[in-house]
């Protein structure tokens, strides 16, 4: 389903002109989620900004819950400047620019502040920079928050209780990584996907964060929600670099300030369910469980071996000045 938002200013504008509707440029934006989701609120937001910015000059057209295809399609339709601005999870960002990955490491970030201000820092924008040499240009650093795991089998608090859960995650090495070193069995599948898996038992599980959790309602197809936090999730506002190199300097700086306050707009949706979320799954039904900090370490002593990969990787010294990164 195709979701259509118009700004009442440049629509205002299109008729006091008399411009014809071709005057306008379109901006096809895809993502994953509803548009009620943290992606949804990034995207409205991103098109009010940009439309008070630059009056009649783009009309946009919202293709929310994986309506132009998966993440990685979306993706490639940007190298190729068939869709112009998605919203899209670090998932299969390595994919495309391997660096990346690190912000991928489990319990790399002390907490959103700390991750926020790594990716808003001189760290995170010298690797959005990097899309521009590979079809694409990253606008700003997104974010979906720590991620938990969810099941239909147990609950979770020692590494013994993932032996062989059937975890879908995305199409990342370092999770991937990760959970086989814990002993899981993790099942890489793209997002629209993995409902009907979940209701048909293809997979016993998955790890999101609770902005996800919450909005595409797991809770009807999970029983168990395990607060891991075991990964923080950062996401991204990328556009098409065909579609960018055609806009002049002043549209250019249009984007900037849109996709700036879309950032803004999906952290506070993440504070607020960071807040509330937990006890919103409670009501639906969700048996939940937070790991102690004991709990934690168990894991993170279970998935020692994967950080030695990681480290071949990505470099040492980049990761830890990230974990020092004030």
């Amino acid at each position: 389903m195709t979701f259509t938002f118009r700004g009442l200013a440049a629509a205002g504008a299109l008729i006091a002109t008399g411009l014809p509707a071709s005057a306008q440029t379109e901006v096809k934006i895809g993502y994953a989620l509803a548009p009620d989701s943290h992606y949804g609120v990034a995207a409205k937001t991103f098109e009010e900004v940009l439309l008070a910015e630059t009056g009649d000059q783009f009309t946009f057209t919202h293709f929310p819950s994986s309506g132009l295809g998966g993440e990685r399609e979306v993706i490639e339709g940007l190298q190729l400047g068939t869709i112009e601005v998605t919203i899209v999870s670090s998932g299969t960002l390595a994919n495309f620019v391997p660096d990346t990955g690190v912000f991928d490491i489990p319990f790399l970030f002390r907490d959103l502040d700390h991750a926020r201000a790594v990716l808003d820092g001189p760290i995170g924008q010298d690797i959005l920079a990097k899309f521009d040499n590979v079809g694409l240009h990253g606008l700003a650093w997104g974010e979906q928050g720590f991620r938990h795991i969810t099941n239909n089998r147990n609950p979770i608090h020692t590494p013994a209780d993932a032996e062989g859960l059937k975890i879908r995650t995305m199409e990342n090495p370092v999770h991937l990584a990760a959970f086989n070193a814990m002993g899981a069995a993790p099942t890489p599948m793209a997002w629209p996907e993995v409902i009907s898996s979940l209701q048909q038992g293809v997979i016993d599980g998955q790890e999101n964060p609770l902005s996800v959790i919450v909005s595409v309602k797991l809770n009807e197809v999970q029983e168990y929600l395990t607060l891991s936090g075991h990964v923080y999730s950062p996401a991204m506002l990328l556009v098409s670099k065909p579609f960018w190199e055609g806009l002049d300097d002043s549209q250019k700086a249009a984007f900037e300030t849109a996709a700036k306050a879309g950032v803004q707009a999906m952290r506070g949706y993440v504070d607020t369910v960071e807040t509330t979320g937990v006890e919103t799954l409670k009501e639906r039904g969700m048996k939940v469980n937070e790991l102690s900090v004991e709990e934690k370490a168990k894991f993170q002593e279970a998935i020692a071996s994967a950080y030695e990969g990681y480290y071949e990787t990505y470099d040492k010294g980049l990761v830890n000045a990230i974990v020092d990164f004030e």
